[in-house]
């Protein structure tokens, strides 16, 4: 492992664990090397963290927080304009790191830069938020009170696709609300999706102890992480079938615990027969070919209506065909490298699959490092394999719909329920089919990718359980307590 004082600035301070206020090195036996997907160079090592570092972060966090749960609301407001601050002074080193890293496009990295600093500004009005409630009750002589307090510790489990972002957006909530954290970020992304965020955190001033980054094998810490009794919450983002294991886990564990599980996504583009071709062609393009796809939220399923059809197929491979791929450090690639060589060969083997199964490929390509160029296919059957599965990858499945009824029928045959879209003319039109699709969010004239901090995110079905952002992730990282006073002079029931 390299001394920390020979490595290059962007990778000093960024070589261990995070734990209690303290950089330190794991104690486990393994390292974990993180390599720029699109250049392949070494960024740093890092020595990973065994059980007893998982414990020894779980116990700083429970120490630190009832003292931050005292904190004066603004004070703790105070804390993520400081943060959001230094989001500002740093912003060429953080769109690095996210571009080098996670392989982000510039333009991708500029979204999540601002969308971090936006989570940040909005947990400054969460402290105040956190409030109780006094009810009727139907005895006399009786006071009922609902109050509302911090859980104490919550435990995060983010991925690597949007790293800084997902960890951060159960991070400033959880904080701001008077808990402390532990976060485990992914494999690939073990700077963006943590130990970034605490070096900025503890430039503001957080107190030690109150974020935590343990960065291990699963192998080691993964299961531990959800089983620890200290954690009373599991925010986790991630696939579904890690997010059904996590979820048993929480449940019968030797604690019981909250969990919220952010998993896959299908997500339906939807374009109705009097929508604006140019206007759904861009949105459709944008919506499943940033960030390569790698997006729970991405239009994994467009859904054209007959009578536009012919027309969206040209118009869309011509714009598909034109996108720029490559170096993700260049302004205008949209299309950047997959995370690494695993999720690559499960693009190619589900191309080969559907090339195999007879489907139709009007756009191919040959990938270039893990910089897959976009592989578009038409006349897809919506209950085939290409078009049920996740790609995570721009690979681009065209599906056509008699009319507006069968779109909604084809929008809903999935087992996940996340994001969707859907493109018309007629707002009342958008809006009523909107309502028919089984999910938890739906844009009309607007890509499906959207996470907004004022605004409820989450889905429905297999794409997971629990709600972020605003009022209701302050329910979700914050108990309610019933309290019932009796007056003295009233009898008692």
């Amino acid at each position: 492992m390299q001394d920390n004082e020979t490595l290059p600035r962007y990778q000093q301070g960024f070589t261990g664990q995070f734990i209690g206020g303290q950089w330190r090195e794991g104690s486990a036996a393994s390292l974990l090397q993180d390599h720029d997907p699109y250049t392949g160079q070494l960024l740093t090592e890092i020595r990973q963290a065994s059980l007893g570092d998982l414990d020894a972060a779980y116990a700083a966090a429970a120490q630190a927080q009832q003292a931050w749960a005292a904190v004066l609301p603004s004070e703790r407001a105070a804390l993520f304009l400081r943060a959001a601050t230094i989001m500002d002074q740093r912003h060429a080193e953080i769109v690095d790191w996210l571009i080098r890293e996670s392989g982000s496009t510039r333009i991708k990295a500029e979204i999540e830069w601002a969308a971090v600093k936006s989570g940040m500004l909005a947990a400054t009005a969460m402290p105040a938020r956190v409030h109780g409630r006094i009810l009727p009750i139907d005895i006399a002589g009786r006071e009922s009170r609902v109050y509302r307090r911090p859980l104490g510790v919550v435990g995060v489990i983010s991925p690597w696709n949007w790293p800084m972002h997902l960890s951060n957006r159960s991070i400033a909530p959880a904080l701001a609300v008077g808990n402390a954290v532990v976060v485990k970020p992914a494999d690939d992304t073990p700077v963006t999706g943590g130990l970034l965020l605490a070096k900025i955190y503890e430039e503001a001033g957080l107190p030690p102890g109150l974020l935590n980054v343990v960065i291990g094998a699963v192998s080691e810490i993964g299961d531990a992480f959800t089983l620890h009794p200290t954690p009373k919450f599991i925010s986790f983002t991630g696939s579904t079938r890690v997010g059904r294991h996590i979820g048993a886990l929480a449940m019968t564990g030797p604690t019981i615990k909250r969990v919220g599980l952010e998993l896959g996504g299908n997500a339906p583009c939807v374009v109705l027969d009097d929508a604006e071709l140019e206007r759904a062609v861009d949105g459709a393009i944008l919506g499943r070919f940033l960030h390569q796809g790698q997006i729970c939220m991405s239009s994994n399923r467009i859904i054209v209506d007959a009578s536009l059809y012919s027309r969206f197929v040209d118009a869309f491979v011509e714009k598909a065909k034109a996108l720029k791929c490559g170096n993700p450090h260049d302004p205008d690639t949209l299309i950047g490298p997959l995370i690494n060589q695993r999720q690559l060969d499960a693009a190619q083997g589900r191309l080969e699959a559907a090339r195999n199964a007879g489907q139709r490929q009007v756009l191919t390509g040959q990938a270039q490092g893990l910089v897959l160029p976009p592989q578009v296919f038409v006349d897809v059957a919506n209950d085939s394999p290409l078009a049920q599965a996740e790609q995570f990858a721009p690979i681009a499945p065209l599906i056509k719909a008699a009319d507006e009824a069968e779109a909604l029928r084809l929008a809903n045959q999935t087992e996940f329920g996340l994001s969707s879209c859907v493109f018309t003319r007629d707002e009342t039109r958008g809006v009523r089919f909107a309502q028919g699709v089984e999910a938890g969010m739906t844009h009309v004239n607007a890509i499906s990718p959207c996470d907004d901090p004022n605004n409820m995110f989450g889905g429905e079905k297999n794409s997971g359980i629990g709600r972020f952002n605003s009022d209701w992730i302050v329910a979700e990282m914050t108990m309610e307590h019933w309290v019932s006073i009796q007056s003295p002079q009233s009898r008692q029931h």
